[in-house]
């Protein structure tokens, strides 16, 4: 047996682990499934990404490039080019099938500097039949306000291909369009300076009152006073303190990592087009009573041949058959559902009378104009 003085000074050494763990802010348990980071569920204002655009050429295809007869963009483009190149080519005709006109696309990231890499994807205007072993030419990237932010060159890379024969051709994939891994190099920096910022916002990609005021109060919480307010159901305003200023990036670190339970509203949505039907964990149903039914007549025609007897003056018939079917789904029941039903309930009761997803977006339909579903509806 050890000491007593030994035990009590080994209990306080754990008691002091503890203690400090506690204050460095290490959780005494696991978070919760439901809860997430501010991070994943925030965007902070002006850290964004900006979409380039640019028009160019790609040379070098195997003759299914476009025809320039019905293609004049890609004629004028190609005489402009070569002219450039101190090529004059003003007058005659131009019979090539190895130059595609393309449409250039880039996301530039945030805070992308000058003589970085970013990758482009590069799509076919015209009738050219695939980009294959194409390489596109010099391509200035634009943004939105008309500024050269990057240049893009380099072979394409296809991921779709096409054969063709006199009799039969196979496409496989898109081979009209392809991408350039760290095709574009970036020219032109866009200015945004995050660490003299005085006031942070964040915005919530999924805007909810009670989620905006979690985010608030725990980041109150995590710096010790009322620096954070929630303004509207999408943004969250946070005084950067005086201590923190010129260290923003360390500011936003730790409010990133901390975690909430984002709330959400009680909705449906609807895609009629393929049947899909997602509902969130708070709907509710009240009191209501389901049946579901279809009455469904086949009718089968099966036409039989009539021989006459033997030595008769009889002549060969065709007799119609007809088989009339009726189901009147007798064996799907009246669901009685009672007030406060959850979704793992609605959905079993649905199940139990034999509902396919198209015929529950009817009936979800149908509840909602009863006024028995708490929930939205939406539609897409």
């Amino acid at each position: 047996m050890l000491p007593t003085a030994l035990r009590l000074l080994r209990r306080r050494a754990v008691l002091a682990v503890l203690t400090a763990l506690l204050a460095f802010g290490v959780p005494a348990a696991p978070a919760l499934a439901a809860s997430a980071r501010i991070k994943d569920i925030v965007d902070v204002e002006g850290v964004r990404d900006n979409m380039l655009i640019g028009y160019g050429l790609v040379v070098g295809l195997n003759g299914t490039g476009d025809s320039l007869n019905n293609s004049p963009f890609t004629e004028q483009s190609l005489t402009g080019m070569l002219e450039r190149m101190g090529v004059n080519t003003r007058g005659t005709n131009l019979r090539t099938k190895n130059v595609a006109a393309v449409m250039v696309t880039a996301t530039l990231g945030a805070y992308a500097a000058q003589g970085t890499r970013i990758d482009v994807t590069v799509s076919a205007m015209g009738d050219s039949k695939s980009l294959l072993g194409g390489t596109l030419l010099v391509t200035p990237m634009m943004g939105a306000d008309g500024e050269v932010y990057a240049v893009a060159q380099g072979p394409i890379a296809v991921s779709g291909f096409t054969a063709q024969g006199q009799g039969a051709s196979v496409t496989r994939g898109v081979p009209t369009s392809g991408r350039i891994s760290s095709g574009a190099i970036v020219e032109r920096e866009i200015q945004f300076s995050l660490a003299e910022l005085p006031v942070l916002r964040l915005s919530l990609r999924n805007p909810d009152f009670t989620t905006a005021q979690r985010v608030a109060t725990a980041i109150n919480i995590q710096l010790r006073g009322n620096r954070a307010q929630a303004t509207d159901p999408a943004s969250v305003l946070i005084n950067v303190p005086e201590t923190r200023r010129g260290d923003v990036v360390g500011l936003v670190t730790e409010i990133e990592q901390l975690r909430i339970t984002p709330d959400q509203v009680a909705r449906v949505v609807v895609d009629e087009k393929s049947g899909v039907i997602v509902m969130g964990e708070n709907v509710r149903i009240s009191t209501v009573a389901i049946a579901q039914g279809n009455l469904t007549i086949r009718i089968t025609e099966t036409p039989q041949v009539s021989q006459p007897g033997p030595f008769s003056q009889g002549q060969t018939a065709v007799v119609p058959r007809t088989d009339i079917q009726v189901d009147e789904q007798s064996n799907n029941r009246l669901a009685v559902m009672n007030a406060g039903v959850t979704l793992q309930e609605l959905v079993q009761s649905l199940n139990a009378l034999g509902v396919g997803p198209r015929d529950m977006i009817a009936i979800l339909q149908s509840i909602k104009a009863a006024g028995a579903l708490q929930a939205e509806i939406e539609v897409i």
